[in-house]
């Protein structure tokens, strides 16, 4: 992936985060997740008062993506308003493995940025295979 594609995966994830959802982490996360076709689509963390209803935005995201029949990945990006860079939890990185192992994800917080691929952050996902 080229500079121009990875800034423009960014700022497809910069412009939702202000439609971020996230009072009682008081941490506003947005993913933009590029198909293989070249389309994106973008997801926010929506926190919920009962926990364990919350959804990251990587996977809203994906699964915005997967609703537009998409199911092939390229990256995803993802960044927040955090001072720390915070990582893709468990979950997100199970469900990147679930669609494409080698995408390349992108994090970009005020306190810093990393490149990983998927498969790097999950190296023994669960798989039916």
């Amino acid at each position: 992936m080229d500079k121009p594609m990875e800034k423009r995966l960014l700022d497809r994830a910069r412009d939702a985060l202000d439609h971020a959802y996230g009072p009682y982490s008081g941490i506003r996360v947005a993913a933009a997740v590029l198909a293989e076709d070249g389309s994106i689509y973008t997801g926010v963390n929506v926190e919920n008062a009962s926990y364990g209803l919350t959804v990251c935005a990587e996977r809203n995201a994906i699964f915005n993506a997967v609703g537009n029949a998409r199911q092939t990945f390229t990256a995803l990006a993802l960044v927040s308003d955090s001072d720390r860079i915070n990582s893709p939890c468990g979950a997100c990185r199970q469900v990147m493995m679930e669609f494409s192992p080698e995408m390349i994800v992108l994090v970009d917080t005020p306190a810093g940025s990393f490149r990983s691929t998927a498969r790097d952050l999950l190296p023994a996902a669960f798989s039916l295979e």
